[in-house]
């Protein structure tokens, strides 16, 4: 810039309005963000600010060249009339002092990695904690989660609440952290705490709501009624919530536990026992978990959520535990049995559609009708995080619609940003998306959040193999604990190094002891060895059983050797996959 042209400038004040109007800007800004989000304005109503607000800056230094503010008021300076140069001078300083700000808010603010994404939650908001049993019996821990969990499923059902999902707030069950940090780590403005004494027929809960941000309780309260009021008592907590947080809702929008209620309290105890023992997230705990749902059933043969619940277990024991091909098909059937009767039931419980779509996805392969079970059980409860990494993991990305499974993963990560499967979920969609530092970001914090997570390591291994980096993946692989895992990664990688005989001798080991329920993952093997021949004849047992890897296939990076054959056009059109 010419030393007389930066003289003038100093002389007209320019550079002292320039500041002024920073200054200015950013308090404006301080203002519009809090009473948005009072008024449960969107998002996108503080971009447009930051925009008209950055626009203002050239027309601030035009302005400040034109006039100058005198004792005796606003006066023109003395000039020669503007030329096209200068404005176009002026205007360019002025977009060249708003570019910082531009720059934090729309990059450094809405950027970063997967794991900076997901925290930039704003708005009314909620994390509720695992009630404490004061019970004298210490095994009616099972009952106070339920409870909490139940609490957390009514704020969830709000629109506008943003409610933390169950693995962040339970990730703080028997541990000292304050109110402060807890806020921080799950992006809530708000904590709904308290406990839970059971004796006999009686039950006593105490609740209180606190702000995370200034210590200060909003509203508390205790409750002493008999057990067989237990679902009016959490109608009453959540709804004293929502008023606190000064939600104005209709009646028919009220939080209400109609669909969850029976009249039987040992169903009541047997589901929740159920949900205690799904949550393990483990085989045992899976098995455990159909138990006490068909106990439940027994009692109370009209029990939507023991039937939604049963679906859950029996997916997870159909995809996940596994067994003989007779016995993978049975147990979804059975889910999907389920799934159909917790519908029936309870036309507005949010679980049983989640349930019934992904069994209409996954082993039925009608991803419209997954996807429209989804999008229900969505706006049912528009923070129930199973239902959106089902959505992204096996309605969305099975289909091609890359970009939306990963909205609705990184959404997921919002909502739950402790959860290591939503993370894990996230990562896979952004692997398949083309954007494998996204997803090594994603999986990365999957594995801080749980470091003995094996579907994190298993699938930051195939994103080590998409990159062509199998060295880096063989020893992810190869410390795996599920021997599928292991023994699927550690083939794969050994072949992308040119190690033969260790890939047969891991491909032999899988087909000695995961024939009957992996023979999705024997075909990656073949194709990535380019035995197409034997890849899909694997392809074809997996389709007989319906098994549930099948879902990658349109988008598995590992079988792009297959593509061109005609034989994956057919299975494409055999699973209701599109072509392109």
């Amino acid at each position: 810039m010419p030393l007389a042209l930066l003289a003038e400038l100093k002389r007209r004040r320019v550079f002292r309005a320039l500041v002024g109007y920073g200054i200015a800007a950013f308090a404006v800004l301080q203002i519009i963000e809090p009473v948005m989000h009072g008024l449960q304005w969107p998002d996108a109503v503080l971009s447009y600010a930051v925009v008209a607000l950055a626009a203002g800056f050239p027309i601030d230094v035009t302005l400040a060249w034109i006039f100058d503010v005198t004792d005796g008021g606003l006066a023109r300076t003395p000039s020669k009339p503007l030329g096209a140069g200068l404005v176009l001078l002026l205007i360019g300083i002025g977009m060249l002092a708003a570019a910082p700000g531009l720059l934090y808010y729309f990059v450094v603010r809405s950027g970063g990695g997967a794991a900076e994404k997901a925290g930039a939650v704003r708005g009314p908001s909620i994390a509720v904690l695992p009630l404490v049993n004061l019970s004298s019996d210490r095994e009616q821990d099972y009952f106070a989660d339920g409870l909490a969990e139940q609490l957390l499923n009514l704020l969830a059902n709000v629109q506008g609440l943003h409610v933390a999902g169950r693995s962040s707030s339970f990730f703080f069950k028997g541990k000292s952290e304050d109110l402060r940090t807890i806020g921080q780590k799950l992006n809530v403005g708000t904590v709904l705490e308290g406990s839970v004494r059971r004796a006999g027929d009686r039950i006593r809960i105490t609740a209180q709501l606190t702000d995370t941000v200034d210590g200060y309780q909003r509203w508390s309260e205790t409750y002493d009624r008999k057990l067989t009021d237990v679902f009016s008592v959490q109608d009453e907590i959540a709804r004293a919530v929502v008023a606190a947080l000064k939600f104005k809702l209709l009646p028919e929008e009220a939080p209400t536990t109609r669909e969850q209620r029976t009249d039987n309290q040992e169903a009541y105890r047997q589901y929740l026992l159920g949900r205690h023992f799904f949550n393990r997230g483990n085989p045992e705990g899976i098995r455990l978990a159909a138990k006490a749902f068909e106990n439940a059933l027994a009692l109370d043969p009209g029990y939507a959520p023991a039937w939604a619940g049963l679906a859950h277990a029996e997916f997870y024991m159909a995809g996940w535990v596994g067994g003989s091909a007779a016995a993978v098909t049975d147990a979804a059937g059975r889910a999907l049995t389920a799934a159909e009767r917790a519908v029936a039931l309870a036309p507005a419980l949010s679980d049983g559609y989640s349930a019934r779509g992904k069994m209409r996805g996954i082993f039925k392969w009608d991803w419209e009708g997954g996807r429209a079970d989804m999008e229900r059980a969505l706006a049912l409860n528009p923070s129930d995080v199973i239902a959106l990494r089902a959505m992204a993991n096996d309605v969305l990305l099975p289909v091609g619609r890359l970009r939306e499974a990963v909205a609705a993963a990184r959404k997921a990560t919002e909502l739950d940003p402790l959860d290591t499967n939503a993370w894990v979920t996230f990562g896979l969609t952004l692997c398949y998306a083309g954007e494998t530092d996204s997803a090594r970001s994603a999986l990365g914090h999957a594995l801080e959040v749980g470091p003995d997570n094996d579907w994190a390591a298993y699938n930051l291994g195939f994103v080590d193999l998409a990159d062509g980096r199998p060295a880096s993946a063989l020893p992810r692989f190869a410390v795996l604990r599920t021997e599928w895992m292991r023994l699927t990664g550690v083939a794969l990688s050994q072949r992308d190094l040119g190690h033969a005989a260790e890939s047969k001798a891991a491909l032999d080991a899988l087909l000695t002891s995961h024939a009957d329920d992996s023979g999705y993952q024997v075909a990656q093997v073949y194709a990535r060895r380019d035995e197409h021949d034997r890849a899909f004849q694997w392809l074809d047992r997996a389709y007989s059983i319906h098994d549930t890897g099948l879902r990658y296939l349109k988008q598995d990076p590992v079988l792009k050797g297959l593509r061109g054959d005609p034989r994956f056009g057919v299975l494409l059109r055999k699973m209701n996959l599109p072509a392109d």
